[in-house]
């Protein structure tokens, strides 16, 4: 209500002016923040895991990582996102932690997820080196098959429903003719590939069997500055960068005439979200639908570098596989269709940006040899 009051006027005069009575402004209830996302990433210290952390991060996620318990620590790919929690107040770190556990003890993973009850699970951990699983095939499937079935199986026992991502591998397609696509038979041709192909269906078996939301990402060789040094990517661009700075003259390789389909791994794990964010679960084949030989990586990585390739690879026979895969090229048009996922990154692109990353770590290592820190090996 208002009361009535007098002001003085410019011709002497006085003029009514209504005053209102200060009321308190009605209080407007506030609606509370949604939850803050939570994920779980086994092989969070890999190339992937790196690169899906990161991105889940940038989303708003809280993020848990399994690592197994080494003598050594491996997570110089995480070393920009962690901080120390006695250095750093608590409002400065990024909602990340880190746990031990292990993909061939069960009860490791029901501990785990128990105790971060995570909304999403991106199962990314394996032996994943198609040759090294040649030499230590039980510990492959041991990991890379069972492993995944140990972790689905505390899934489908959490008192929580939980959306679950498979990391399949394009070594399932094997021999199988391409382009490769969801419907494309799989024909594996090493023990990682077959143990990949046991994940897929274990995936496949409990969606169907107890609805729970479970998707495999079929994906094509996607590499990146963060790639292992023994992936034949890798292997050619820290090799080119110890070459420039004079610690290396050769490199020593298998089969040039293998071809794959080369993507970028940070837009890869764009990819393994969408997959979960989808109203229903299903596999999708995730590639750049371009295929390219060792051969034409070769030509690429060392001409961006100013070298002939011929000038420094050696091929030796201990580095071609007991059996080989020719060719694999990915049919992605369903995940470009439904999850509206495209690559960013071209070959070229990516070529470029492995071999400057690695010519920059070489001049670094080059310091240290210099100044008698290290000793230049030579890469096996």
């Amino acid at each position: 209500m208002a009361d009535s009051s007098t002001t003085p006027h410019s011709n002497g005069g006085t003029v009514a002016v209504a005053v209102a009575e200060e009321e308190e402004a009605p209080t407007v209830p506030r609606s509370p923040a949604p939850p803050r996302k939570v994920a779980l990433v086994t092989g969070i210290t890999g190339q992937d895991g790196s690169y899906l952390t990161e991105l889940l991060l940038s989303k708003g996620y809280e993020v848990h990582g399994l690592i197994r318990r080494s003598s050594n620590f491996n997570t110089q790919r995480l070393d920009h996102i962690y901080h120390d929690p006695h250095a750093t107040p608590s409002a400065a770190r990024p909602p990340m932690r880190l746990h031990y556990a292990d993909l061939s003890d069960s009860s490791s993973l029901r501990r785990a997820l128990d105790h971060v009850l995570p909304d999403e699970v991106y199962n990314l951990a394996a032996q994943s080196h198609v040759a090294v699983s040649f030499e230590v095939p039980d510990y492959t499937a041991d990991v890379t098959a069972t492993g995944a079935l140990r972790l689905l199986e505390a899934v489908r026992l959490s008192a929580k429903p939980m959306r679950y991502y498979q990391a399949g591998s394009s070594e399932m397609f094997g021999s199988t003719p391409p382009p490769q696509s969801e419907a494309t038979p799989f024909h594996p041709r090493s023990p990682y590939a077959a143990a990949k192909v046991a994940a897929h269906w274990y995936t496949v078996n409990y969606r169907e069997a107890y609805g729970i939301f479970a998707c495999n990402g079929v994906l094509f060789n996607h590499e990146s500055p963060r790639r292992g040094e023994n992936f034949v990517t890798r292997k050619i661009t820290r090799a080119i960068g110890r070459i420039k700075v004079g610690l290396q003259t050769k490199v020593f390789l298998g089969n040039l005439s293998a071809a794959r389909d080369w993507g970028f791994a940070g837009d890869y794990v764009e990819a393994m979200w969408l997959m979960l964010q989808q109203d229903k679960p299903d596999d999708y084949v995730v590639a750049t639908e371009e295929c390219h030989t060792v051969e034409e990586f070769l030509q690429a990585a060392f001409g961006y570098a100013g070298l002939n390739w011929k000038d420094h690879v050696v091929i030796d026979k201990k580095y071609f596989r007991p059996s080989e895969v020719d060719c694999l090229q990915g049919d992605s048009s369903k995940s470009r269709r439904v999850l509206g996922w495209k690559p960013k990154v071209g070959f070229q692109q990516l070529v470029e940006m492995m071999v400057d990353n690695d010519i920059e770590l070489a001049k670094k290592e080059k310091v240290l040899v210099d100044a008698g820190y290290r000793d230049p090996k030579q890469q096996p």
